[in-house]
């Protein structure tokens, strides 16, 4: 798509149009700090890790090409406009702004120029199918009234709870979440202080030994489902996640998460960087132990130093590096590998407005553990489930047309290896029954006030993004696919092939994707000094 206008993120107006087409990779003016260094990379893929590495690497003087195959960048934070109203493809939970803060301050910029974080307050709202309500947030006193309410003890619980989970993050996202690890000894140095914090236990069950009840042992533990992990099987080291929340806040970028995007790639254009999007890249050609050129389906080919993907990793190594024995040979090996878990999302555009649901909601269904072992190790398809529900216009109302409101109600779904059957067919049936128990515990006449309404499943993250299996989150986060087991930021064999993202350490989610950009961009940076 060329020449596409996006929304001025602080104002809510229409901008000057920001050029996001197709367009020759010759590239703009020189990056404003630091010299031209007469390099020139590639970077397939637009969502947040590639454009975050895009700009580390065009702020360095490296002269930077993202290539992005769909008409509009993003990758999974991807958005469509129906009927007045902005749907956003997610992720829509903002941690940590700066790790993204940083992107701009590294030629003197503020990220404020181009994009405007909202709070969100609660971070979340929790209920159960009993009825129960359970605000959570980095309120200390809310909080622990909240807490109070399920069990008095867990009180004192949850405060040792949080040291833990302040001492993991310092040692597994501090320390650990943008260092590369390239061989296995890298793994075994940092393996003494993971051990301490007795990394193998699971999240679930590391939340179990310092709290007894069972409803805020769900509330403390569904986070790592925002990744694509099994509080039943997930690292405790996920745990981490409540400090990042508790110091910085749960965050949601004005005019939805796409103007993120969108601010990353006027920022990356600034500093010289190219976009090219609605052009897929087809073949990265290699000689020898070298990826030479990259080539699209348009035909469009050029040589770059370096390549990095910001594509999923099965993608990157089967279809992109098909022509090369590395390609062929790794694609066996992560074929081999288990996989985050299918999202199937609904989204609906509603009549009214409703300030009573906050943000963001987890309506938990009767079963937990239960219900994620049909989703991760039966592969069936449950009569029951739990949802996520977004609800962006409560905190922003530009997202839907006035007195009107936008929302999606998200549940994971095995992934398309282990639950086999016809999207087309069981779509509308699985999507009715979502929007039957919302109305039922939320919005009893949902179906009287739908404008408008569409469902993304497993076959759509497959079809659109490329997705293995459909997976929403690449490689499952359990301890045997992680740091050296997981994607390497650069491969092993073709040297100046690098990656970035969800399959690639550390992890999904947006601090995570920005992690992996930031390690991957010192290799690269590093390596092109030679």
């Amino acid at each position: 798509m060329s020449g596409t206008t996006v929304t001025d993120t602080n104002t809510g107006t229409n901008a000057p149009e920001l050029d996001i087409g197709v367009v020759p990779a010759t590239g703009g003016a020189v990056a404003q700090t630091g010299a031209n260094t007469g390099k020139s990379a590639c970077v397939v893929g637009s969502g947040f890790g590639g454009m975050a590495l895009a700009i580390r690497l065009q702020s360095a003087g490296i002269q930077t090409t993202v290539i992005e195959a769909r008409d509009k960048p993003g990758g999974r934070a991807y958005f469509w406009e129906k009927d007045g109203f902005t749907f956003d493809g997610g992720p829509t939970v903002v941690t940590d702004p700066p790790c993204l803060e940083e992107l701009w301050e590294l030629t003197g910029h503020d990220m404020k120029e181009d994009v405007e974080l909202m709070k969100v307050h609660p971070f979340y709202r929790l209920n159960w199918p009993d009825g129960h309500n359970f605000d959570y947030s980095n309120v200390e006193e809310e909080l622990n009234a909240e807490i109070a309410k399920l069990d008095p003890e867990d009180v004192e619980g949850y405060r040792r709870f949080l040291e833990y989970s302040a001492g993991v993050y310092e040692e597994g996202y501090v320390k650990l979440g943008t260092v590369p690890f390239l061989d296995f000894k890298s793994m075994l140095k940092a393996a003494p202080a993971l051990i301490k914090k007795q990394a193998w236990r699971s999240v679930y069950s590391m939340i179990s030994s310092f709290v007894k009840s069972e409803k805020l042992r769900e509330a403390l533990s569904f986070h790592t489902l925002l990744v694509g992990g099994n509080p039943f099987k997930t690292s405790a080291i996920y745990t981490l996640i409540h400090k990042l929340e508790k110091d910085g806040g749960v965050w949601w970028t004005r005019g939805g998460t796409n103007r993120l995007i969108a601010g990353m790639i006027r920022h990356f254009e600034r500093l010289g960087g190219t976009m090219m999007v609605g052009d897929p890249v087809v073949q990265i050609h290699t000689i020898g132990n070298k990826a030479t050129e990259v080539e699209t389906k348009s035909g469009f080919k050029q040589r770059f130093d370096a390549v990095a993907s910001n594509a999923d990793i099965m993608h990157s190594y089967r279809d992109l590096l098909s022509g090369s024995k590395r390609g062929k040979d790794n694609a066996k090996k992560l074929a081999r590998k288990s996989y985050s878990p299918g999202l199937f999302v609904v989204h609906f555009g509603l009549e009214g407005t409703w300030p009573g649901i906050p943000h963001h909601m987890i309506l938990f269904g009767p079963r937990y553990k239960g219900l994620l072992d049909d989703i991760y190790d039966h592969g069936v398809l449950p009569q029951d489930f739990s949802i996520y529900l977004h609800h962006p216009t409560v905190t922003d109302p530009s997202m839907a047309p006035k007195g009107k409101s936008t929302f999606y109600a998200l549940v994971p779904v095995a992934h398309m290896g282990k639950l086999a059957v016809d999207w087309d067919e069981i779509g509308p049936i699985l999507e009715k029954r979502i929007l039957d128990e919302v109305g039922r515990r939320l919005i009893p006449d949902i179906h009287d006030r739908i404008v408008t309404k569409f469902h993304y499943a497993p076959k759509d993250f497959e079809q659109d993004l490329n997705a293995h299996l459909g997976s929403a989150f690449s490689l499952e986060p359990v301890l045997w696919q992680s740091a050296y087991l997981r994607g390497h930021n650069r491969d092993d064999v073709i040297d100046n092939f690098y990656l970035t993202g969800a399959g690639t350490h550390p992890g999904a989610g947006i601090p995570g994707v920005v992690g992996s950009a930031k390690a991957t961009a010192g290799l690269m940076i590093e390596d092109l000094k030679r």
